[in-house]
């Protein structure tokens, strides 16, 4: 299984919190872990809304 780089990741964003800074668009939450660390822990699956920058339309 190959890991997912989330500051590659279209929804990825900095929050800019010291608690929380890290934040993902698709999945709508903070952390203070990367947002792909939290989805795999979460769910045993690996995050299915990478999105490399500049290939998302909004």
């Amino acid at each position: 299984m190959q890991k997912i780089n989330c500051h590659r990741c279209a929804y990825y964003f900095v929050t800019w919190e010291a608690h929380q800074p890290h934040g993902c668009k698709a999945y709508g939450f903070k952390s203070k872990f990367l947002p792909s660390q939290v989805v795999l822990s979460s769910s045993g699956k690996p995050c299915t809304y990478f999105t490399p920058k500049g290939n998302v339309s909004n």
